[in-house]
């Protein structure tokens, strides 16, 4: 599947230091922690993955029919707003 970063994505990546080797390492081990089944043009989620030890959030959405992967959004979950697994969020 063949990734592809949405300008927000890029740009965020960029001012939080986030490259696209952490990306990839990120992608390749972690999972699913949030579906987003009712987004459009395609259904996405919300991907908890590591990279150099550290989480990384992924949000993504596949486009099945192009053999796309399309990455919304990357960014370092927050302690403060995550639990410990940062998996789980805390309630607000």
């Amino acid at each position: 599947m063949r990734l592809i970063y949405r300008q927000h994505a890029v740009r965020r990546m960029f001012e939080r230091s986030i490259s696209t080797d952490d990306v990839a390492a990120a992608l390749a081990d972690g999972r699913v922690i949030e579906d987003y089944p009712t987004d459009t043009p395609y259904p996405s989620c919300l991907w908890l993955g590591y990279s150099n030890g550290k989480p990384l959030h992924i949000v993504f959405a596949d486009n099945q029919d192009d053999d796309e992967r399309i990455v919304i959004t990357v960014y370092r979950p927050d302690p403060v707003l995550w639990a410990d697994d940062f998996a789980t969020r805390k309630p607000s």
